[in-house]
């Protein structure tokens, strides 16, 4: 080899260890790097995976509980509505009948007047009274009178029984008699008024 030939493979840097290899073997060398890289991605992956199957399970089993509280408390409330409505339903004419006990005792004592008197006068102010302690017992409970006379026929509030010529021009097709009086409670119908409507 000559001398400048011999300085250069001097200067080389020497052969890798890649070179010095057979073919085969860098192959398996790669083949392998590879494989446990790929493995250790995998198994990185199912960690992660795995965390997150545990966390949705977690959440899941939340809120089922969540879901079974929940259902428990309407049941409670449906139960305690139920109670409390038929506890309104037994005791709501309580307030009513204490009131009227009182309109009672006048008529008792009215039916003792009736049977000791000839007065007819005498039995004339003792209905009325008893009757005036009624409306005013039943007003104050809330109970209003529907006032329909001559108003226009209203099928909300008017049950119309017949129709007979009206009196006047004004009042075709308005209430010209009540037949039964229409009533309402704290503002809300509770029977029809019965009227005679001019035709």
């Amino acid at each position: 080899m000559s001398k400048n030939k011999k300085n250069q493979s001097e200067n080389l840097p020497p052969i890798p260890d890649i070179l010095s290899k057979s073919a085969e073997e860098f192959a398996t060398q790669m083949w392998n790097e590879a494989a446990e890289e790929a493995e250790g991605e995998a198994e990185a992956t199912q960690a992660n995976l795995q965390a997150e199957i545990a966390s949705l399970h977690q959440q899941v089993q939340e809120m089922k509980d969540k879901h079974l509280r929940l259902m428990a408390d309407f049941d409670n409330l449906r139960r305690r509505t139920a109670k409390e409505k038929l506890e309104v339903m037994q005791t709501a004419g309580k307030d009513v009948m204490t009131a009227m006990l009182a309109v009672l005792d006048d008529v008792g004592h009215a039916e003792k007047l009736i049977a000791g008197t000839e007065d007819i006068n005498a039995v004339k102010d003792g209905v009325n009274l008893v009757f005036g302690k009624l409306k005013n017992t039943l007003t104050q409970k809330g109970l209003k009178v529907m006032d329909v006379m001559h108003q226009p026929f209203d099928a909300d509030l008017h049950e119309a029984i017949t129709e007979i010529p009206a009196p006047s021009e004004d009042l075709i097709g308005k209430v010209v008699a009540v037949v039964a009086q229409g009533y309402m409670l704290n503002d809300k119908l509770i029977r029809h008024a019965q009227v005679v409507l001019g035709k």
